[in-house]
C-alpha cells in the first residue's frame, strides 16, 4: 500500500452523514427544541408509569376533604369541623326531645359527616398537595392521570392520521389519474366541513363516550393535511431518476412507493405526526369538556376543566389551574419541538 493512501475503514468513516444523522445534529444545534424534547419526554415517562399504575394508580380514591385547598395556602383554609360537629349532635338532639329513635339516624349521620368532609371509618387530609375536587380526590393525581388520557388519544390518533393520510397521499400521487381524482374527491368532502364541527357532529351521531371513540373520530377525520402534503411530494418523486431506475430493474409499484420513496418523504409525515398530537390534544380537551369525550369513569384534562366550571364559581380555582397548566406545558413543549424538527428535517430551512 502507498504511504499516505486511504484504507477502506477510513473511507467509511469520512462517508457523509445521512439524513437523520444531519437532522440530529442540527436538533442538538437548537436548545430550545432540546429543552423542549425533554418536556415531552418527561410527560412521556409520566404517561407510562400513570400506565402501568406506579402514579396516580388512586387517583378515584377519596383522599381528603371536600375541596381540600393546597398545601401552600395553609390549613386555615380547609373548612371548619364546626359545622361537622353540629350536625353530628342534630339527631341525639331530636331523640332527647321527642323521645322516638329515629331509624335513619345512623345513615344521616353518615352521609352528614362524608359530606363535611370527614369519613365515618378515618379521618381525611384537611389539605392536599395541590387542592382536592368536590369528593376530595387529589387535583395532582387527577392531573397525572389526564396526562396519560390526553396523550394516548393524540398519540394513537396522530399515528391513525398520518398512516390513512400517507397511505392514500401516496397512492394518488403515484398512480394520478382515476385514482387521483377519488382521493381528491374524499379530500373535498372531508374538507367542505369545518373540522371541529364535523368531530362534533360524528361523536354525537355515534353518542358513545370513551378512549377508543375519540382515538377513531380525531384519527379517521384528521388526515386531510398529511394526504395533500404527502401527494404532492409523490407527485414530485415519481419522475425521478431513481425510480425510474427501479422500474428498470423491475421494481414492483408497491416497492417503488414504499421502499425507494417514502425513505426521501418521511420527513414530511414525521413533521405532520408531530403537528397532529398537538391538535389532537387539543381536540380531545374540547370533546371531554363539552361531554363528548371520555366516559365519566376516565379522567381527562377535558373533564377536570369541566367539573372546574362549577368549582370556580365557589372560589375553588386549584383543579382548573392544574389542568390548564399541564395542558399549557406540554402543549408549548410539542409545539416548539415540532418546529426544531422541522427546522432539523427541511433542508431549505438550513
Amino acid at each position: 500500500m502507498k504511504p499516505g493512501a486511504a484504507t477502506f475503514p477510513d473511507v467509511l468513516r469520512s462517508a457523509s452523514p445521512g439524513l437523520w444523522a444531519l437532522a440530529w445534529r442540527q436538533l442538538c444545534r437548537d436548545r430550545v427544541g432540546l429543552v423542549s424534547l425533554a418536556i415531552v419526554l418527561l410527560f412521556l415517562a409520566l404517561m407510562a408509569a400513570s400506565g402501568v399504575g406506579l402514579i396516580a394508580g388512586d387517583w378515584s380514591k377519596e383522599v381528603g376533604v371536600s375541596y381540600a385547598p393546597p398545601s401552600f395556602m395553609g390549613p386555615d383554609a380547609a373548612p371548619s369541623a364546626e359545622s361537622s360537629q353540629a350536625l353530628e349532635a342534630a339527631p341525639s338532639s331530636s331523640v332527647e326531645e321527642t323521645g322516638i329513635a329515629d331509624p335513619l339516624a345512623e345513615t344521616l349521620a353518615e352521609i352528614k359527616k362524608e359530606l363535611a368532609g370527614v369519613s365515618a371509618s378515618e379521618a381525611r387530609a384537611p389539605t392536599l398537595a395541590f387542592g382536592g375536587d368536590k369528593w376530595g380526590r387529589d387535583v395532582l393525581k387527577k392531573a397525572i392521570k389526564g396526562t396519560e388520557t390526553s396523550m394516548l388519544v393524540g398519540l394513537v390518533a396522530a399515528a391513525l392520521a398520518v398512516f390513512l393520510g400517507t397511505v392514500f397521499g401516496a397512492q394518488a400521487g403515484y398512480y394520478g389519474g382515476r385514482v387521483d381524482d377519488f382521493f381528491n374527491w374524499l379530500y373535498s368532502v372531508f374538507t367542505s366541513v369545518p373540522y371541529l364541527l364535523l368531530v362534533l357532529a360524528i361523536a354525537a351521531v355515534l353518542n358513545q363516550k370513551g378512549i377508543l371513540t375519540v382515538i377513531l373520530i380525531l384519527g379517521l377525520t384528521g388526515w386531510t393535511g398529511t394526504f395533500r402534503l404527502v401527494r404532492a411530494e409523490y407527485m414530485r418523486h415519481k419522475a425521478r431518476e431513481y425510480v425510474l431506475a427501479a422500474d428498470a430493474i423491475g421494481a414492483s409499484h408497491a416497492r417503488r412507493i414504499f421502499v425507494h420513496i417514502f425513505p426521501n418523504v418521511s420527513h414530511v409525515a414525521l413533521v405532520q405526526l408531530s403537528l397532529h398530537v398537538v391538535l389532537f390534544i387539543k381536540s380531545e380537551v374540547i370533546l371531554s369538556f363539552l361531554g363528548f369525550g371520555v366516559g365519566v369513569d376516565t379522567v381527562s384534562w377535558g373533564s377536570m376543566l369541566n367539573e372546574a366550571q362549577t368549582e370556580l364559581l365557589l372560589g375553588k380555582w386549584w383543579q382548573l389551574a392544574a389542568a390548564t397548566v399541564a395542558m399549557a406545558v406540554l402543549v408549548t413543549a410539542f409545539s416548539l419541538f415540532t418546529d426544531a424538527l422541522r427546522d432539523a428535517l427541511d433542508p431549505k430551512l438550513k
